[in-house]
């Protein structure tokens, strides 16, 4: 086996415009294999949303008919962040020739990447057509129509969890329940979710309900809890559930509210 196509990424989370390009690289001259290799950690990034075990066994999961598409471990298992450059001289070990795709949104940072110069000499970009961006001559391309992104995945999911968080607060008697948008403010969490209960007891009774409603999906990485206040971490929510003599004593919602839009 002397040409492949090596596809890489953080595919957090995989999804079917992926199994699509996968499918696609295949029909490209004297390609015999497909090469899935998910990242540790994007160089570009500095977190992924989905561990990269999880990344694997779902990439392993939708590619496992296909016996010309191999799923890679080489740059997770390196627990670090990998350069493509080292990807590729690893794989010319043993194949002869690589087609490295790329998404065409990458096109205007590519000249940013390690070894650049070197690494151009050694691979054949194969760039994916995207959101009509413009691809220079000299490129081979590729054209998939699937159009959904793992960034609209994750906000569809994000969507859904506040909803359930949401509605199981006024399903047990929550008052005055608002929605702060964080997103791309420089904060510690996505969104910010604020609702008054009717006092103490009915403070930590919601408390109970969420740990018993959202659990196991939601993971509570840390909770503060008394009668007037608690505060609950799901990672990129924050819930907090206040008294209404605390609510108004300390606004959370005119400091939520000075970085990002509110939701009701």
């Amino acid at each position: 086996m002397k040409t492949i196509a090596l596809f890489g990424g953080s595919f957090d989370p995989p999804h079917i415009g992926h199994k699509a390009i996968a499918k696609a690289a295949l029909n490209l001259k004297d390609v015999e294999k497909v090469i899935v290799m998910p990242t540790y950690l994007n160089p570009f990034k500095s977190i992924s949303h989905n561990s990269y075990e999880d990344r694997f066994i779902w990439l392993n999961d939708i590619f496992k008919e296909n016996k010309n598409i191999e799923v890679s471990r080489f740059e997770i298992d390196k627990k670090e962040k990998v350069p493509s450059i080292i990807t590729v001289k690893h794989l010319l070990k043993k194949y002869f020739k690589i087609y490295l795709i790329i998404g065409a949104d990458n096109l205007s940072t590519l000249k940013e990447w390690h070894r650049y110069e070197e690494l151009k000499e050694l691979v054949t970009f194969v760039i994916v057509t995207r959101d009509n961006i413009l691809i220079p001559k000299g490129y081979l391309t590729l054209n998939v129509d699937e159009k959904i992104s793992s960034t609209q995945i994750r906000r569809n999911k994000l969507q859904t969890r506040i909803k359930n968080i949401t509605d199981l607060l006024d399903k047990n008697k929550a008052e005055s329940i608002e929605v702060f948008d964080l997103k791309d403010k420089n904060y510690i969490v996505d969104y910010a979710i604020i609702a008054s209960s009717l006092g103490p007891r009915h403070t930590l009774a919601l408390l109970d309900h969420l740990k018993k409603g959202i659990k196991p999906a939601e993971i509570f990485n840390n909770v503060d809890e008394s009668g007037d206040w608690v505060v609950i971490d799901l990672g990129d929510i924050l819930i907090h559930i206040m008294t209404p003599e605390y609510r108004i004593k300390y606004d959370m919602e005119t400091f939520l509210s000075e970085i990002g839009n509110t939701k009701n």
